[in-house]
């Protein structure tokens, strides 16, 4: 893979430039498949259960985002609230990805979009780097957009069809000021040839490009600043399996290679136990259960995750191994009108009187490790992946 190019004023690049990114390896268990699409393992992210001491680079304490509900014609009444985000702790480590992770509608895409200042929070504080931007204006935000980039969901909607796929990923060096030795059209074409494009696809518009080649534009134009953090909204999502093994490949070389760390939001829990070393699970603006990928995938505690996890398909039917599904009933309630006390209590099979009442902390209990943190009255231990 040829090294990053290096923008203004940041350290070099580091790792080895003639390491390739493959797409496909040997899936002789669960953990070597996506779905029916292999998933290498970058040599430089840890394996499941790898506990590593990661300077903190982003903090989120008791985040919060509401929208208003409004009625009337001329004069606008505000009727009630969309608690889309509703209290959330978090921390990422420099080099390292949080998998982010819920059924649609929870409040993770809501989330990135807070920890790159698209949407201003309504509460709680956002630290990056020691500094806090919670509520940084655009100015201040500026020198930071170097440093905090999104991939977005939609990989067509996310790219300006009147701009050539060389203007897009030039834009980010053009609006802050970058003229790299060579040029920014050398830059470019350096940065398409890292995620895998032609660089003579420089002139090209977006629609000449299928799914997967669009999101590897959308990488590139994320990567032409060197940023800390990358927050990826469901990047893989709208796109086949095996595009999707490709796509995380890179992503995962690109994080070892140069040492980024991710925000990784997604609904498909095959991906993220690929590449996030920690995840969180997310469930009506709460985080009801966070802890490593192993300790997640193999001792879930809370109802709402083992539920999730019932629901990964099995990628070898003829294994023998047999799953138990969990069916969860009702629907999901309204963040307009959440339930009192612990907000999954309508739907789980282990709810009481104290969880129509008292909503649980979400923190470390006797029977799990320290880094291991779940909020439910009665948590349990269970096998189901």
């Amino acid at each position: 893979m040829p090294t990053l190019p290096e923008p203004a004023g940041a350290h070099a690049a580091t790792g080895n430039p003639d390491t390739t990114v493959t797409s496909t390896t040997s899936a002789n268990s669960a953990d070597d498949a996506v779905g029916s699409g292999a998933v290498t393992q970058a040599s430089g992210v840890p394996r499941a259960g790898e506990v590593t001491e990661r300077e903190t680079l982003l903090e989120v304490r008791g985040l919060r985002k509401l929208f208003p509900v409004k009625r009337g014609i001329v004069i606008q009444h505000t009727v009630g609230q969309v608690r889309a985000v509703d209290g959330i702790d978090f921390s990422v480590g420099k080099g390292e990805s949080l998998g982010l992770v819920g059924e649609s509608g929870c409040g993770k895409s809501t989330t990135g979009r807070m920890l790159v200042r698209l949407l201003e929070p309504t509460d709680g504080q956002i630290t990056f780097d020691g500094r806090d931007i919670t509520h940084l204006g655009t100015h201040g935000m500026r020198p930071l957009r170097r440093e905090l980039q999104i991939i977005f969901q939609d990989p067509y909607s996310a790219l300006n069809p009147r701009h050539t796929v060389g203007k897009i990923v030039a834009m980010p060096m053009q609006l802050n000021g970058i003229n790299p030795e060579g040029g920014i059209r050398k830059r470019v074409q350096e940065l398409l040839e890292i995620v895998g494009l032609n660089p003579e696809h420089y002139n090209r518009y977006p629609h000449e490009f299928s799914g997967g080649q669009r999101q590897r534009i959308g990488i590139a134009r994320a990567l032409a600043l060197r940023p800390k953090l990358i927050v990826a909204d469901e990047p893989v999502s709208a796109l086949d399996v095996s595009i999707q093994a490709q796509v995380i490949n890179l992503l995962q070389e690109l994080q070892r290679e140069f040492g980024i760390a991710f925000v990784f939001i997604a609904h498909d829990l095959s991906v993220v136990r690929h590449f996030s070393q920690r995840v969180a699970v997310m469930y009506l603006g709460k985080i009801v259960e966070i802890a490593t990928r192993e300790q997640l995938y193999t001792a879930p505690q809370h109802p709402y995750t083992h539920a999730l996890l019932s629901a990964v398909p099995e990628p070898d039917p003829d294994s023998g191994k047999r799953r138990d599904r969990i069916l969860l009933s009702g629907d999901v309630p309204s963040p307009l009108n959440p339930p009192s006390g612990c907000r999954f209590h309508t739907r789980c099979w282990k709810a009481t009187e104290i969880c129509t009442t008292t909503e649980p902390p979400l923190e470390s209990l006797t029977t799990a490790p320290a880094d291991h943190q779940v909020a439910c009255h009665h948590p349990e231990v269970r096998q189901v992946i």
